[in-house]
């Protein structure tokens, strides 16, 4: 991609997110109250702008995270043509950052961004987190399905197995992907920005910009020793292994705010 980056463009148009993170959460801590949230421009629909379309949702069922179910959508701008490779958008939450009357708005900000030139024709695939079991909940909606924390806060290559070997070929079998790694875009918040930042610390092959939105690099995902299983790292790790191991070749784009959370697991 020759435009700028992805991340950045993305991230611009979708505001400070930071001030809606107990909206998006659905946790007011006690004392406070929802943050006022103003959307911009490119977060609503605009005038003489090609609209896309939203696929989905659609149910898989991985075989590397076994015993899960899941959804997925596809967006697809209106001026993908099959004939020329699109970038690619993997944004994890994808029940919370498709809806139209939510604080993300993704598909719409793409639209308003692809149209400008200041995007590339990009397809995105938004993906829920897993529930254990053969059947998605139908009374679930925006809530977290019951294998988020095991696949977004492990720091293991199994997700980023199932974002490379499984739900990548699966859209590919529709749409024309680039397998260029620098015209591939992974994004999320919250527990969802860290599973992001891991797939493209475990694959730089694949990803190599990231989109990190109030990003939960902390204790979530830590398991201390019991019986004969070895302690499990968390995300509070990463400051130490970036440190220590060689310099990848990954762009990110890292936003937090004063109010975001503090507690057991970390800030």
């Amino acid at each position: 991609m020759n435009r700028r980056p992805i991340s950045v463009l993305l991230l611009g148009a979708l505001a400070t997110f930071a001030e809606a993170q107990a909206i998006f959460t659905q946790e007011i801590p006690p004392g406070r109250k929802p943050a006022e949230y103003s959307l911009g421009p490119d977060s609503l629909p605009q005038e003489g702008v090609p609209k896309g379309k939203l696929e989905g949702p659609f149910l898989f069922k991985s075989q590397i995270i076994t015993n899960t179910i899941r959804k997925y959508w596809l967006y697809v701008p209106a001026q993908y043509t099959p004939d020329k490779p699109a970038c690619v958008l993997v944004f994890q939450d994808g029940q919370r950052a498709t809806r139209p009357d939510g604080a993300l708005r993704v598909p719409q900000v793409m639209e308003n961004l692809i149209h400008k030139k200041e995007m590339p024709v990009t397809i995105s695939i938004f993906i829920t987190p897993g529930h254990r079991g053969d059947e998605y909940p139908a009374d679930l909606e925006i809530r977290n399905p019951n294998n988020r924390a095991a696949e977004y806060d492990s720091l293991s290559d199994r997700y980023a197995r199932f974002i490379v070997e499984e739900m990548l070929p699966e859209a590919g079998k529709k749409y024309n992907l680039t397998k260029d790694p620098e015209g591939r875009a992974i994004g999320g918040t919250s527990s969802g920005a860290i599973c992001a930042f891991t797939v493209a610390w475990q694959r730089p092959d694949e990803f190599r910009k990231v989109i990190s939105m109030i990003g939960s690099y902390t204790s979530i995902g830590y398991r201390p020793p019991r019986d004969d299983q070895p302690m499990i790292p968390g995300g509070d790790l990463y400051p130490t292994l970036i440190r220590k191991k060689t310099i990848k070749p990954i762009r990110i784009f890292l936003q937090d705010g004063s109010n975001d959370l503090d507690n057991d697991d970390g800030n």
